[in-house]
């Protein structure tokens, strides 16, 4: 079922942290529902965004691939600044996986876990861990499509 409103359609590796916030912050903010849909694949903050969408309306075709990990920066200059910038990070980190946590239905505590290092989501893994809420499988591609036939499709 496609929503009554807008659709984010994720095919890529991510972005930049704060225009994905900024995009994130204008998902949650519109009145209209928010679906979004994976084709390929969402790495990094696509991935995040991915599961940002309405619940019951996030979805993936059956070879989409979704990563997801810590958010990375970079400092440079004195040491109280490299301080300041490293606790923006993980008070980012803190705010992302508080937000995934109440998109997906896994504790906070898994989610640090798990994402302490880049982890990849077939469809199926990520329908499981609540990041999609459906996989749509077109006429043409048949249901038993797994991981040896990834050649065949998108991502």
């Amino acid at each position: 079922m496609i929503p009554k409103g807008c659709i984010y359609i994720s095919n890529g590796p991510g972005g930049d942290l704060t225009p994905s916030l900024s995009i994130y912050d204008t998902m949650q903010s519109l009145k209209s529902p928010v679906g979004t849909h994976c084709v390929g694949f969402a790495y990094n903050l696509a991935g995040f965004l991915l599961t940002a969408g309405e619940k019951g309306n996030r979805s993936a075709m059956p070879l989409s691939r979704i990563a997801l990990q810590s958010p990375a920066g970079a400092a440079r200059g004195q040491a109280d600044d490299i301080r300041n910038e490293a606790n923006e990070l993980l008070r980012i980190r803190d705010y992302l996986y508080n937000e995934l946590s109440k998109k997906t239905g896994q504790p906070f505590e898994k989610i640090s876990k798990d994402l302490s290092r880049m982890k990849r989501f077939e469809a199926q893994d990520a329908l499981e861990y609540g990041l999609i809420d459906r996989i749509i499988r077109p006429p043409r591609i048949d249901d038993d499509v797994g991981p040896s036939d990834a050649s065949v499709g998108l991502g």
